[in-house]
C-alpha cells in the first residue's frame, strides 16, 4: 500500500538523512562497532547537515520544526542502514523535550546551541541496578545543601553515557521520593565526583555506548534543576509517549527492512533444485509477515500522524510500541530462519538485525508494562 504519511519536504529531507549516513556513518560503522563508541566526528557532522535538534528553536541553532514525521524518517533510515549506534533519536526525540520544554532561558542558552551542533552530546539517566521500569524504586538522592544539590548514587545500562557531556538524572529530592519526591537534575561533564564506569558488552547495538554511571557527592548547581522540584514523574510521563514512538517506528521499519532483504534471498537461494521461494511453505511465512507488516504499518502511520499533530494519547502510543517491537522480534527470528545457517552469520544483516532488535521489546518500557498500561486504561 502507498503510504500517505509524508509530503515532498520529508522525502527530500529522507535522501538528506541517506546521504549522510552514505557518507558519514556507514563507512565507520564497522570500526565503531569495534570500538564500543561512536566518534564525535560523526556527531559533529550530524550538526552539519541540520540533522540535530529539528525541534529546537532556530534562536539556539536548530531546524525549529516540532512536526514528527521527520522524527520518523530519521529513524526509519538509521534502522534500515543497521546504524543504532549513532543515537540521534535518543538525543533529538527522548531528551530535546526536556531541554526545550522544561528548561529556563538561561539554561536553553547554556545548552541547547551544543546540543544543536553535536559538540553537547546528552543523556538521560533513570534506570538503575534495582530499579528499571519502576521509577518507585529510585535510590539515588539529591540532598538541598543551600547552593546546591549534593547527588549520590549509580546508574546502569545509560545510552551515550560513555559520550555525553550532558546527563540528565532522576534523583530522590524527598526521604521518600516516589511519584512526588523525584527531581531531574542536569550533571556536565567534569563535575567532581561524577564518574563513567564499564562501557558494558552487549549482545547487539555494539557501537552503542551504554554506561554505568557514578555520582558520589557531585555537587549540583542549583540552576541545573530541570523543570519543577519533586515534578520528575509528571515529566517523565509526559515525555515517554514520544520515546515509545521512537522505538515503534524504528520497530516496524526493521520489520519492513527484514522481509524486504529475505524476499530476496528465498528468491535467489536454491534447494532441492529449485528456488526456495518455490516452496509452498516458504510462500506461506513471507505471506504471513507481509500481511503483518502492512497491517503494522497502517496502524504504525496513523499513530505518527496523530502524534504530529499532538492528538495521540499515551496508551495508543503504548499500543505502537509493544506491537511493533513484537513483530519485529518475530520477523527476525523468521527471517533468520529462513536464511539457514547464512542467518547466524555476522556477515548477513539478518544476523545483526536480529540481535541489535531484541533490545526493543525491553527498553522504554518493557511489553509487560506497556500491556500494563493498556489494561488499566480500558480495566482501571
Amino acid at each position: 500500500m502507498q503510504r500517505q504519511l509524508f509530503d515532498p519536504e520529508h522525502d527530500a529531507f529522507r535522501e538528506t538523512v541517506r546521504t549522510f549516513l552514505a557518507k558519514e556513518v556507514l563507512p565507520h560503522y564497522e570500526q565503531w562497532e569495534q570500538d564500543g563508541v561512536v566518534s564525535r566526528a560523526a556527531w559533529l557532522a550530524a550538526g552539519r547537515q541540520g540533522l540535530l535538534g529539528l525541534a529546537v528553536p532556530e534562536e539556539y541553532g536548530g531546524g525549529g520544526n516540532t512536526d514528527f514525521r521527520y522524527a520518523a524518517v530519521i529513524a526509519e533510515e538509521f534502522t534500515r542502514a543497521g546504524a543504532a549506534g549513532l543515537a540521534v533519536g535518543l538525543h533529538n526525540d527522548i531528551i530535546g523535550p526536556y531541554l526545550t520544554g522544561l528548561a529556563t532561558d538561561e539554561q536553553k542558552r547554556r545548552w541547547l546551541p551544543g546540543f544543536c551542533s553535536g559538540e553537547t552530546i546528552t543523556a538521560i539517566a533513570m534506570t538503575e541496578p534495582g530499579a528499571g521500569s519502576d521509577l518507585q524504586g529510585i535510590r539515588t538522592t539529591a540532598v538541598d545543601k543551600g547552593d546546591h544539590w549534593l547527588l549520590n548514587g549509580s546508574k546502569t545500562f545509560i545510552s551515550n553515557g560513555i559520550l555525553a557531556d550532558l546527563v540528565i538524572v532522576v534523583a530522590k529530592t524527598t526521604p521518600e521520593g516516589g511519584a512526588h519526591g523525584l527531581s531531574l537534575l542536569v550533571v556536565e561533564r567534569g563535575t567532581a565526583g561524577f564518574e563513567r564506569g564499564r562501557n558494558l558488552d552487549k549482545i547487539g547495538q555494539k557501537a552503542q555506548d551504554t554506561a554505568e554511571l557514578f555520582f558520589n557527592d557531585v555537587r549540583v548547581p542549583k540552576e541545573n534543576l530541570l523543570g519543577e522540584l519533586n515534578g520528575a514523574f509528571v515529566h517523565l510521563m509526559t515525555n515517554l509517549a514520544q520515546e515509545r514512538m521512537g522505538i515503534a517506528v524504528a520497530g516496524i521499519a526493521a520489520a519492513e527492512y527484514l522481509l524486504e532483504i529475505t524476499t530476496a534471498y528465498v528468491k535467489e537461494r536454491e534447494a532441492f533444485g529449485r528456488p526456495l521461494a518455490k516452496l509452498q511453505h516458504i510462500r506461506f511465512e513471507i505471506a504471513e509477515m507481509a500481511t503483518e507488516c502492512a497491517v503494522t504499518r497502517s496502524f504504525l502511520d496513523r499513530c505518527i500522524a496523530d502524534h504530529a499533530a499532538g492528538t495521540l494519547d499515551a496508551v495508543h502510543a503504548s499500543m505502537a510500541k509493544w506491537w511493533a517491537t513484537e513483530l519485529q522480534k518475530r520477523v527476525a527470528d523468521r527471517c533468520l530462519q529462513l536464511h539457514g545457517g547464512y542467518g547466524y552469520m555476522t556477515e548477513y544483516r539478518v544476523a545483526k538485525a536480529f540481535t541489535d532488535g531484541r533490545i526493543q521489546t525491553i527498553y522504554g518500557g518493557t511489553t509487560e508494562i506497556m500491556k500494563e498500561i493498556i489494561g488499566r486504561s480500558l480495566l482501571g
